[in-house]
């Protein structure tokens, strides 16, 4: 295995489904302890919120981040004690917690507590019903970003470019009038897609502000370590090896933009043999073949994936 050179991408909210990381929990001593740690830091049951639901419960962001997160170590774990490392590590949104916790900069029980915060901080920022992100399919980043600034221009509200996802998605976020201004506008300038998404919050966008303030508290009370392996930063899409741009970047990351297309074009550029979506779902495999289709995807997520992962990367 030594001689293969792995990019673990750890996924971002949107993978969630009930029963996630059971699998993982009940063949493996290591992945049960992760969620042990989960649930004695957050003082409740987070384990039985991802195996059993209900559904409602786990789609509310201050749940469904740890519980991402829970999963996406649990199954990091097991990949270590087969010998499985990476080379290099990235994470959609709260994605790059579980990157900085693979990295060894943060600790599990500092990241899980965290991202519980984060997840109240992000639904708090925003009154309901005021906020909104769609994703708009179809339609270069450039053209999207354009968009969206004559949609502010336009309603005199904030709406930018959230997610830059895939050379044929990105996602906008900011206030609803302007959200929907831009959806439209995105279809007039030749978006196949402009879909309103389900979500409780309008993330990576301005409005986040009083969000991104009161995490900032919390980050910097918590010790950064430098990372064992290069972390590219979903707010610079840069490699950063040195703890302190680590903190800063997961502050910034609130309301800034995920550059995804850009850190994965970086991590292709350091020639790795695979990437490894490692956690619930397959969302990034999906964007990574639609970045760079010549790039080999595996997913890991509970016992099966894992056996055809070290199948294919025994080969």
């Amino acid at each position: 295995m030594n001689q293969k050179k792995l990019v673990f991408l750890f996924p971002g909210q949107g993978s969630q489904t009930v029963g996630m990381g059971r699998d993982l929990y009940e063949k493996f001593a290591i992945a049960k302890q992760t969620f042990e740690e989960a649930d004695d830091a957050l003082r409740f049951s987070l384990s039985k919120l991802c195996f059993e639901g209900p559904e409602e419960q786990l789609r509310l962001t201050e749940f469904t981040q740890p519980a991402i997160f829970t999963v996406s170590i649990a199954a990091q774990r097991v990949l270590a004690e087969k010998g499985i490392l990476p080379s290099f590590a990235a994470g959609h949104s709260l994605g790059e917690y579980s990157a900085n916790v693979a990295a060894g900069v943060l600790s599990f029980a500092d990241a899980v507590k965290t991202l519980r915060n984060r997840g109240r901080y992000m639904q708090e920022a925003v009154p309901a019903g005021q906020g909104a992100m769609a994703a708009v399919l179809g339609l270069g980043a450039e053209a999207v970003v354009e968009v969206c600034a004559r949609a502010a221009r336009e309603t005199a509200a904030i709406v930018s470019a959230a997610n830059l996802n895939s050379p044929e998605q990105t996602v906008i976020s900011g206030a609803v009038a302007a959200v929907e201004r831009a959806a439209a506008l995105a279809k007039e300038a030749g978006a196949k897609r402009a879909v309103m998404l389900p979500v409780s919050a309008p993330f990576h966008c301005a409005l986040m502000q009083p969000a991104q303030d009161r995490l900032a508290e919390d980050l910097r009370r918590l010790n950064f370590s430098a990372p064992k392996v290069p972390i590219v930063t979903n707010v610079d899409a840069a490699l950063v090896t040195e703890a302190g741009p680590l903190c800063d970047a997961l502050v910034r990351q609130v309301t800034g933009s995920v550059r995804w297309v850009e850190s994965v074009r970086l991590l292709t550029e350091q020639k790795p043999t695979h990437f490894l979506e490692v956690g619930p779902g397959k969302v990034l495999c999906g964007l990574l073949r639609q970045i760079d289709r010549s790039q080999t995807a595996l997913n890991v997520e509970d016992t099966a994936s894992l056996e055809k992962a070290l199948a294919a990367l025994e080969a």
